[in-house]
């Protein structure tokens, strides 16, 4: 599997977040002992990087999402590409005006 980078302090991250290391690392299936390794400074393979981004950054539930949502957003986006960039901006204006 290949390996990049870290490109953020992941440690950080998560004491930022107020997790333990089980609580921060299960969020996206790795060990705590895992998740300690990454911490210390080995390199993070991709998919785990990018599970980080979208579970502790982007704050998705990703127990939530589900294949066919990005099955659905995919043809949206290949089908009509102008409605899925209105959607897309509606969004995120939806979401700023929750916070």
């Amino acid at each position: 599997m290949k390996t990049t980078e870290q490109p953020v302090d992941v440690r950080e991250i998560r004491r930022k977040l107020g997790l333990n290391q089980s609580q921060f690392w299960s969020k996206i299936g790795v060990t705590q002992s895992g998740g300690s390794r990454y911490e210390s400074g080995r390199n993070i393979p991709r998919p785990v990087q990018a599970l980080l981004r979208l579970v502790h950054i982007e704050q998705i539930d990703i127990t939530k999402v589900k294949k066919e949502d990005f099955d659905v957003a995919e043809y949206l986006k290949t089908s009509n590409p102008e409605l899925y960039k209105n959607l897309k901006k509606e969004a995120r204006t939806s979401k700023k005006k929750k916070v």
